[in-house]
């Protein structure tokens, strides 16, 4: 029974660190496909069900890297993928999110708010590539210098629930606070490893 289980293991790739669709990438890829639905979602304007994507994939970001280290799938592929998947579910997604759950009272507030977000953006990417260039396949520092994107997603969603729950609602508010989150990814903040 046992040796039919590793030829079927085998014959899959799964567990083969330089085949792209390993058990780790598949996670990435199930993160990445939470991602684009949720987006699609927010375009809809189903928020609730483009939250639970959105969770679902920090729940794939967080297994991903686990299986890629207990297995030894960890590559520069692998890597590259991931970062990917995150500035989909962690900078773009939340980014959408919180754009069109916001209320303008005009098109030019609008539009200057959407610059700020699409900064924000910018802010996600640099960070990500930054690290990506900082640290080898599998690797895994003590600190991260910056705020990391799942944590920058996370103070995103914390600003839609002030927004949503009538706690803070000034445009401009919202709008100064991320700002200073998307300052935030590239600064030398030192934040702990979990």
């Amino acid at each position: 029974m046992k040796k039919r289980f590793y030829q079927i293991r085998k014959k899959l790739k799964l567990f083969e660190p330089n085949y792209h669709f390993n058990l780790a990438n598949l996670i990435t890829f199930a993160n990445i496909t939470c991602g684009m639905i949720a987006i699609y979602l927010v375009t809809q304007q189903q928020f609730a069900i483009a939250a639970v994507l959105a969770w679902m994939a920090g729940a794939f970001d967080i297994m991903d890297g686990k299986v890629a280290r207990k297995y030894g799938l960890s590559t520069e592929f692998g890597v590259q993928l991931d970062s990917f998947a995150d500035f989909l579910s962690f900078v773009v997604m939340p980014s959408f999110f919180l754009f069109f759950a916001l209320e303008f009272d005009n098109n030019f507030i609008k539009l200057i708010v959407g610059l700020l977000f699409i900064w924000y953006v910018i802010s996600g990417l640099r960070r990500l590539v930054s690290f990506n260039l900082a640290n080898d396949a599998g690797e895994v520092t003590k600190y991260f210098t910056g705020v990391p994107t799942p944590l920058g997603a996370i103070l995103l969603w914390i600003l839609w629930l002030l927004y949503i729950g009538g706690i803070v609602t000034n445009i401009f508010v919202i709008s100064l606070l991320v700002l200073t989150i998307a300052w935030s990814l590239n600064s030398k903040v030192k934040i702990p490893h979990l």
